[in-house]
């Protein structure tokens, strides 16, 4: 270019390389490539990270896989009705397993739930009021929780009557893990276990918020049993009276544990229900 000079780039000729070569053996050489421990090649079998065993199974017990799973659709013949009445939070589908006629269980399905952390009182109250709503005709529905959840499905069991779960995680787990035999025994005798997310989904304060909002929509009627304040037992009568569902609460014991059916009971929004008599007439 005429009136600029421009740099021209040295040509180094193979001489010229040998010679830089010599004085710095390094320069021009590739290093080789070395992966970094646990990337590229894989980790010796011992450096290996073991999975530990879930506790929750019996060992030679597989866990319920999605393929023993279905997703229901609004306009499947199998699609509870009962949801329509959640309007802008009617889900799009549900996961299931069990029985193939979820309307016909959720025609009459009461909630019965409460405390995780149940007393022993508590856990009476929840079999009788189970008990008596299951021969009567009701299906018992409660997540799969600890406490009262439990012991209202081990009591409608024993009553012979199948019982409707809901889960707020993917049904390829029970939750909590310990539950997993009590998982695989609803479906086997006769009962469905719901769920808003698909298998392998983790459980988390948004899907128990969901999952609550769904226990509600799904039952007649909420039983609560000696609930905490902001637990979700409680999340459940207070979604229940946004639906305009009855909250019938059992008699409430000194102390916290029945702080979320105190407050409930105090403002007038749940009905005292002393007995399972009771229950039923109100039904």
């Amino acid at each position: 270019m005429k009136g600029r000079h421009v740099r021209a780039t040295p040509v180094r000729s193979r001489r010229s390389r040998r010679a830089r070569r010599k004085l710095h053996p390094r320069a021009g050489r590739r290093r080789p490539h070395r992966p970094l421990p646990g990337r590229g090649l894989a980790a010796p079998r011992s450096r290996r990270r073991q999975r530990p065993p879930d506790p929750a199974v019996p060992k030679g017990r597989a866990l319920p896989s999605a393929a023993h799973c279905r997703f229901v659709i609004p306009s499947a013949p199998e699609w509870p009705t009962a949801l329509s009445d959640l309007g802008p939070y009617c889900p799009l589908g549900l996961w299931a397993r069990g029985a193939e006629h979820l309307p016909r269980l959720t025609a009459s399905a009461v909630a019965v739930t409460g405390s995780r952390a149940a007393s022993q009182q508590a856990v009476a109250r929840a079999h009788a009021f189970a008990t008596a709503m299951a021969r009567a005709g009701h299906t018992v529905t409660a997540p799969l929780a600890y406490g009262v959840d439990a012991a209202a499905h081990r009591a409608a069991a024993e009553s012979g009557r199948a019982t409707l779960a809901v889960l707020p995680r993917g049904l390829d787990r029970a939750h909590p893990r310990p539950h997993a035999q009590l998982l695989a025994s609803i479906p086997a005798n006769g009962g469905a276990v719901v769920s808003l997310y698909r298998p392998g989904t983790d459980v988390s304060g948004a899907t128990l918020k969901a999952s609550a909002r769904l226990v509600a929509a799904l039952a007649r009627a909420v039983i609560l049993v000696e609930a905490l304040d902001h637990a979700e037992a409680t999340r459940v009568a207070e979604a229940a009276l946004d639906l305009d569902r009855p909250v019938l609460a059992a008699p409430i014991s000194a102390g916290v544990r029945s702080s979320g059916s105190a407050r409930l009971l105090a403002a007038r929004r749940a009905v005292l229900c002393p007995t399972p008599a009771r229950a039923l007439d109100l039904l």
